[in-house]
C-alpha cells in the first residue's frame, strides 16, 4: 500500500503506485498519475493531467501541473505535465502544464532540478541535465541532453539549448545556446565544453572536427550564411554533424556566436 501522511489530500481519480510515499499537507488534485517508487514532499501539489515516472523525487513545496502563467490562458484547456522516470526535483520547483489542448511539458530522464527552479508551459528537457537553484525557462524553452544550467540564469520563451551546453548563473539567454558550447551574460559565447566533451566520452577526432566546425560557425565572423555553406562543402562525422545541423535550423530567435 501507498505510504500517504494522514494530513495528505489525495484525489479518487488519482492512479498512485503501491510503493509511492506522500509526504504531509501534501495535495494530489485529479487523475494524477503516480509510478513506482515516487516520492512526494509535504506541502507539494500534484495537480491535473500529471504523469510522474518512476522513482521520481519531488521536493517539499513543489508545484507541478499547475495552469501556465498566461493571461490569454484558457483553464478548460486540456493539456498536462509528464515527467519521466528518475527525475529529482527539490524545493518548490514549479512546472506548468502545455498551453494548447493535447500538449504537455515533457521531460525525459535523470534530470536535477535544484530549489526554485521554474520551467513554464510547454518546456521540453531531454535526459541527464542539471538545472542549479533559481533558473527559469519560459514557455516552449527546448532543453537537449547532458546540459548544466547555473544558478539564477534566465531563458526566453522558444529558445533552444543543445546538448551538453555550460550557461554561467545569472545569465540572461534570449537566443539559441549551440550544443558543445559554453554562454555567459547576455548572450555572451564563452567557448567549447571541451571538459564536458571529454568526461562525455568523446574521442580526440570528434572533438577536434567539433571545434573545427565551431571555429568557422561560432568564431569566424563572417555571414552564417556563408559558413554554413563553406561547412557543407566537408564531410563530417556524427558529433559535428549536431553542432552544424542547430546551427542552421535554430529557433526563431536565433543562434549566439562569438
Amino acid at each position: 500500500m501507498p505510504q500517504i501522511h494522514p494530513s495528505a489530500i489525495v484525489s479518487p481519480e488519482a492512479i498512485i503506485a503501491d510503493d509511492v510515499t506522500i509526504g504531509p499537507f501534501s495535495v494530489i488534485e485529479g487523475p494524477v498519475k503516480l509510478a513506482a517508487g515516487v516520492k512526494i514532499g509535504g506541502h507539494a501539489c500534484i495537480t491535473g493531467d500529471t504523469e510522474i515516472g518512476e522513482g521520481c523525487d519531488i521536493g517539499w513545496g513543489a508545484v507541478v501541473g499547475a495552469d501556465p502563467q498566461d493571461l490569454s490562458f484558457d483553464r478548460s484547456t486540456r493539456s498536462g505535465v509528464r515527467l519521466g522516470p528518475f527525475n529529482a526535483l527539490r524545493e518548490y520547483v514549479t512546472i506548468h502544464r502545455g498551453s494548447k489542448n493535447g500538449t504537455y511539458t515533457t521531460l525525459g530522464e535523470r534530470n536535477f532540478l535544484m530549489a526554485g527552479v521554474h520551467l513554464a508551459h510547454d518546456v521540453t528537457m531531454g535526459n541527464h541535465n542539471v538545472l542549479a537553484n533559481n533558473v527559469l525557462l519560459g514557455g516552449h524553452v527546448r532543453i537537449g541532453n547532458r546540459v548544466f544550467l547555473g544558478g539564477g540564469a534566465g531563458f526566453h520563451q522558444f529558445i533552444h539549448v543543445g546538448d551538453f551546453a555550460m550557461v554561467q548563473g545569472n545569465a540572461a539567454i534570449s537566443q539559441d545556446v549551440p550544443p558543445y558550447c559554453i554562454c555567459h551574460g547576455q548572450n555572451q559565447l564563452a567557448g567549447l565544453n571541451v571538459v564536458g566533451m571529454r568526461r562525455a566520452g568523446f574521442d580526440a577526432a570528434a572533438r577536434s572536427e567539433i571545434k573545427a566546425a565551431a571555429k568557422l560557425l561560432l568564431f569566424s565572423h563572417i555571414p552564417l550564411s556563408q559558413a554554413l555553406a563553406l561547412v557543407a562543402q566537408s564531410e563530417w562525422g556524427a558529433a559535428a554533424r549536431a553542432l552544424i545541423d542547430a546551427v542552421a535550423t535554430p529557433s526563431k530567435k536565433g543562434v549566439i556566436v562569438g
